[in-house]
């Protein structure tokens, strides 16, 4: 059976987007989204734990988090072969893990499909702008690639805080410091705090998860600066809904003018898979003009979706007619295209 290091030369080798370490299964890969066998030799609990373990001791790190609190996300190097983001748990009593292939370089946004109109979001300079969509949906990926760009064309102090770091960003036009959740900070609410008295000009919050970072994220935009987030939300509508659905009712309206003064874009994106292999990303892209503006401060924020519709000339794209645009490219299948959709009846139609 593989140990840790021969694992992970395995899945770079076969070009793996994730690693399954789980009991009662051989060793398993996710390749171009299809998830494979790479070692049938059933994993019992302790062959799991024993992989873990040499993964705890590559990164440096002990696993009392893991045993205390059931979870730990951590990363770990490994010079010219890549980096690799671990998530650890317990299920069913014993460990288990997923880890994600990280290459160490941040790949051309080009030949990853990324439109120009979503790495235009690295333009805004104040406000929030949100990544969203289902995890594992390339979201981190994206945002490497917008702060590089950033990072090329702007002169400034970018923070990144991330759980854990992914991209390693090198310093070019901009400063850029990487905080590690747990690792360098406590947790995203007091590095956030921090973050405003150290010069930025642009913060990265690696996820708004509850009520405590979406608030101060949001205090964090107020002042002047950019705040890039994620989100696992698909839709620009259900990102907002999201947002103003953490904070208590009597809060809300409050937070709806504020929202609204503050949203800059919302770019909501699926990993679909390719008729020849591989994976390639379809985007929704919003932008808050004032129609979309009034629709979140009246709290009519359904009628979203019919603005994005209508509003190609002002660089937004619905969802559909991005996979819709992937289908006519011959990229993807026409069941993909469907089972994909927002609205796969009207999909058909189209169709």
């Amino acid at each position: 059976m593989l140990g840790f290091s021969e694992l992970l030369k395995d899945a770079v080798a076969k070009k793996a987007s994730d690693i399954f370490i789980m009991p009662g299964l051989g060793l398993s890969l996710k390749v171009g989204g299809e998830i494979v066998v790479s070692d049938k030799t059933m994993l019992m609990p302790e062959d799991a734990e024993r992989i873990i373990k040499e993964a705890y001791v590559m990164a440096e790190r002990d696993h009392v988090r893991l045993i205390e609190t059931g979870d730990d996300d951590f990363s770990v190097s490994v010079k010219g072969l890549s980096r690799f983001r671990i998530s650890a748990y317990k299920q069913r009593g014993s460990l288990a893990a997923v880890i994600r292939v990280v290459p160490f370089d941040i790949p051309a946004y080009k030949d990853l499909n990324i439109p120009e109109a979503v790495i235009g979001i690295s333009e805004k300079t104040k406000g929030l702008v949100l990544v969203t969509g289902p995890a594992g949906g390339g979201k981190s990926t994206t945002l490497a690639c917008v702060i590089n760009r950033i990072n090329n064309n702007r002169s400034g102090h970018i923070i990144t805080l991330e759980e854990p770091i992914e991209y390693l960003h090198r310093n070019e036009k901009s400063i850029i410091s990487q905080r590690e959740i747990k690792a360098d900070t406590e947790g995203y609410v007091p590095a956030l705090r921090a973050a405003l008295r150290q010069s930025p000009d642009v913060i990265l919050v690696g996820e708004m998860r509850d009520y405590e970072t979406i608030s101060t994220a949001m205090t964090a935009a107020e002042t002047g600066h950019l705040v890039i987030s994620t989100l696992h939300s698909v839709g620009a509508a259900n990102t907002v809904n999201r947002i103003i659905d953490v904070f208590a009712s009597n809060q809300q309206n409050q937070i709806r003018v504020q929202l609204s003064q503050l949203l800059q874009s919302v770019i909501s994106q699926k990993l679909i898979p390719c008729v020849n292999g591989g994976l390639v990303p379809a985007f929704e892209i919003m932008h808050c003009n004032n129609a979309i503006r009034n629709m979140i401060r009246e709290s009519k924020i359904h009628q979203i979706d019919t603005v994005i519709n209508s509003s190609a000339a002002e660089g937004m794209v619905s969802m559909d007619n991005s996979i819709l645009k992937l289908y006519k490219s011959g990229q993807i299948s026409k069941e993909n295209a469907l089972a994909f959709a927002e609205t796969p009846e009207l999909m058909e139609r189209k169709l």
